[in-house]
C-alpha cells in the first residue's frame, strides 16, 4: 500500500498522543492537589470540631446551673453535669427522652407552650417549672432559647436556669444582711447621739438645777404664805372682832403676801414649764427618729440644738445666731442632731483659740431652707476635703471622736431630701445644710 504524506500544518499521531498524556497528567496533578487541600481543610475542621466538642463538654461539666440542649423534636440531646447530679441519671440515660418528661406533670403544659412560642418567634422566653429530681421536685427559673441552623430555621432549643430554692435562699440571706445593716446603722446613729449627750451632761445638770431650785424656793414661800393665811382664817372662825382682824392682817402683812403669792405661783409654774421643755428636748434628741415626719420650724430647732451644745462648753466661744422662721418637713430629732454635730465640730476646732466665734444662720432660699454653721478656726485642709464625709474619718485625737458625726449628718440630710456640703465662706470651716421647705411654707 502506498503511504500518503500528512498535509502541511497537521499534527502527527505521536505528537497528538504526547499532548494528551501531558494534559491528563496535569489534570491528575491538579486533582491530587485539590484532594490534598480538601484533606487538610477536613483535618482542620475535624480539629476545630473536636476542640469545640471539648469546649462544650467542659462547659456542660463545669456549669452549676441547669443546662439542657434539645433537638428540633424537643428531645434531650445534651445535659450538664448539674442536671445529671439532680436527676440521678447519666447523659446516656437522658439522651433521646422527651424534654417535657424531665419536668413535673403540672409544669409540662407550660414548658410545651414556651417551646412553641420560642419556635414561632425565634426569641428566647422565660418559664418557671418544677424539675423532677432524685429527691423530689425542684422549682426552676428557666430561660428557653432557640438553636438556629445556617438558614435561620429553629433546629433545637437550649434551656438554662437556676434553682429557685437557691435564689430564694440567697435573697433571704441578702434580706437578712440588709436588715442587719439597717440595724447597725441605727445603732451607730444612737451611739453618736449618746456621745453627744455625754458631752452635754454638765450643761443639762446645770440647766435642770436652775428651774428646779426656783420651784423649790417658791414651794417654801408658798408654805410660809399658807401658814399665815391659816392663822388669819382660824381667828375669823373663832369670831374675832373686826378691829382684831385688821390688826392681825397688818401684823401678818397679808396684803403684801397675797401679791407675793401670785408671783410665787407664776414662778413655780414657769420653772416647771422650763423643766418640761428641757425634758422634751432631751426626749426628742434621744429618740430614734423612726416616726412619721412632721412639719417644724428649722430656725427654732437649730437654735435649741446650738444652745444645748454651748451649755456644756467650758471654753469661751461666742455664738451668733441669725435665723428666720422657715418650715420644713422631717424628723426634728435627726435634724437637731445634725446641727449639734456641726456646732460641736466647730467648738472642737476652736479649742484653745483666742477670740473663738461661731455663726449659725437659717434663711429661706426659694423652695429650700438653708442652714449655715461657720467658724473662724483653722478650716479644713484642701487635701482632707474629699474625705470629710467618709465614715470613721476624723482629725481628732484618739478618744475624742468616732468619725461618724459628719457621715451620719450627711446621710440624715439625704434621707430628708436635702444635702450637706462643705462650703468656702471664710478663713474657717463652713458647712451648709439644704432642706426642702414644707408645702405651703414657701
Amino acid at each position: 500500500m502506498a503511504t500518503h504524506p500528512h498535509p502541511p500544518g497537521s499534527d502527527s499521531p505521536a505528537k497528538f498522543s504526547d499532548d494528551a498524556w501531558v494534559e491528563v497528567l496535569s489534570a491528575m496533578d491538579r486533582t491530587y492537589a485539590d484532594l490534598v487541600s480538601y484533606q487538610e481543610q477536613l483535618e482542620r475542621q475535624n480539629a476545630e470540631l473536636q476542640e469545640m466538642r471539648t469546649f462544650l463538654t467542659a462547659i456542660l461539666s463545669s456549669v452549676s446551673d441547669v443546662l439542657i440542649v434539645a433537638d428540633r423534636g424537643a428531645r434531650v440531646a445534651r445535659v450538664s453535669r448539674s442536671v445529671e447530679a439532680l436527676t440521678g441519671a447519666g447523659e446516656a440515660a437522658l439522651g433521646g427522652r422527651p424534654l417535657v418528661g424531665l419536668f413535673a406533670e403540672a409544669a409540662r403544659e407550660a414548658v410545651e407552650a414556651t417551646l412553641a412560642r420560642v419556635r414561632d418567634s425565634r426569641k428566647r422566653a422565660q418559664v418557671e417549672a418544677e424539675l423532677l429530681t432524685a429527691g423530689g421536685v425542684e422549682p426552676l427559673d428557666l430561660w428557653v432559647a432557640p438553636r438556629l441552623d445556617d438558614r435561620g430555621r429553629v433546629d433545637g432549643f437550649v434551656l438554662s436556669g437556676r434553682l429557685l430554692g437557691a435564689l430564694r435562699k440567697a435573697y433571704a440571706e441578702l434580706s437578712e444582711s440588709h436588715d442587719a445593716l439597717k440595724t447597725a446603722q441605727a445603732q451607730l446613729v444612737r451611739n453618736e447621739k449618746l456621745a453627744s449627750l455625754g458631752r452635754l451632761l454638765a450643761g443639762v445638770a446645770h440647766e435642770l438645777n436652775n428651774p428646779i431650785s426656783f420651784v423649790y424656793a417658791n414651794a417654801h414661800a408658798l408654805e410660809r404664805y399658807a401658814g399665815k393665811f391659816e392663822t388669819y382664817f382660824a381667828r375669823v372662825q373663832e369670831g374675832a372682832s373686826r378691829e382684831e382682824l385688821i390688826a392681825l392682817r397688818q401684823e401678818l402683812r397679808l396684803d403684801r403676801e397675797v401679791a407675793n403669792l401670785r408671783t410665787a405661783i407664776e414662778g413655780a409654774r414657769e420653772g416647771a414649764e422650763r423643766v418640761r421643755d428641757i425634758v422634751e428636748d432631751l426626749r426628742r434628741l434621744s429618740s430614734d427618729g423612726s416616726g412619721v415626719a412632721v412639719v417644724f420650724d428649722l430656725a427654732q430647732t437649730a437654735r435649741t440644738a446650738a444652745e444645748w451644745v454651748m451649755r456644756g462648753m467650758k471654753q469661751p466661744v461666742v455664738l451668733t445666731i441669725e435665723t428666720e422662721p422657715v418650715q420644713v418637713l422631717g424628723r426634728p430629732g435627726h435634724v437637731q442632731q445634725v446641727v449639734m454635730n456641726l456646732v460641736q465640730n466647730a467648738v472642737d476646732a476652736l479649742e484653745g483659740q483666742a477670740g473663738a466665734a461661731i455663726r449659725l444662720t437659717v434663711r429661706p432660699d426659694g423652695d429650700r431652707a438653708v442652714l449655715t454653721v461657720s467658724d473662724n478656726g483653722p478650716g479644713v485642709p484642701e487635701a482632707l476635703r474629699p474625705a470629710i464625709f467618709d465614715p470613721f474619718f476624723t482629725t481628732k485625737p484618739v478618744g475624742r471622736g468616732t468619725g461618724l458625726g459628719l457621715s451620719i449628718s450627711h446621710k440624715i440630710s439625704e434621707e430628708h431630701g436635702g444635702t450637706l456640703t462643705l462650703c468656702d465662706a471664710g478663713p474657717g470651716a463652713c458647712f451648709r445644710l439644704y432642706l426642702p421647705r414644707a408645702e405651703g411654707g414657701a
